[in-house]
């Protein structure tokens, strides 16, 4: 069953949401243990939280955006790389372990440092705090979700509606859109994971850098 997100004082609620089709792997007893902020020094600077906005998210499990609440966004110069390329290298990370701070994968890797790493190999320049990429790329629906894009969530507290863990988006499986990123909960590293129920609910938004 889907769910109309409502913004009601600075807060989205929502309601019961399915967020996986038939075969997506997501459901209600899916739980993580990430941080409330999985990013490195997310929230050192409260300047730079941008309002969030409602969503409606539809029975398939996409996401609807509300583009009257779309912050401007900044530009990535993603020097011509092809997408399938990152998604490629990203994928050669898998396991490694995760790491609060780290950008080095003999290490590991918070969230961002994950993306940060994985951009900074085709030497191409991103922000290194999750929080940072809240206005970077330009807005797309989670049905036009493609391989190479970047996809945001607040922290565990949903309600705390800034961003505080990212992925990369790598495909579609069963219906669901799958993700790569570095994570705290039970995979502790890098892995990939559905846009399940749990992550629906701490959804912000899908960006396209490239």
């Amino acid at each position: 069953m889907g769910a109309l997100w409502k913004w009601m004082g600075g807060i989205l609620l929502a309601g019961s949401v399915s967020a996986c089709s038939p075969g997506g792997a997501g459901n209600g007893s899916v739980r993580d243990t990430l941080l409330v902020s999985d990013s490195a020094a997310a929230f050192a600077d409260s300047t730079r939280l941008a309002p969030m906005h409602p969503d409606t998210a539809r029975p398939d499990g996409t996401v609807q955006r509300d583009t009257a609440f779309i912050a401007p966004s900044a530009a990535v110069d993603t020097r011509n790389v092809a997408p399938a390329d990152l998604v490629a290298f990203s994928r050669t990370l898998l396991g490694t372990p995760y790491v609060y701070g780290s950008t080095n994968p003999k290490v590991g890797f918070d969230c961002s440092g994950f993306i940060t790493y994985v951009f900074n190999h085709f030497g191409i320049s991103v922000p290194r705090s999750s929080i940072d990429f809240t206005p970077v790329g330009r807005d797309v629906d989670t049905a036009d979700a493609r391989p190479g894009d970047l996809i945001l969530f607040t922290g565990t507290n949903h309600l705390e509606r800034h961003v505080g863990h990212m992925g990369i988006v790598v495909g579609r499986e069963g219906g669901a859109m799958q993700f790569i990123h570095s994570t705290s909960g039970k995979a502790m590293g890098v892995t990939i994971t559905p846009l399940n129920e749990y992550y629906v609910r701490r959804f912000v938004r899908v960006a396209r850098v490239f």
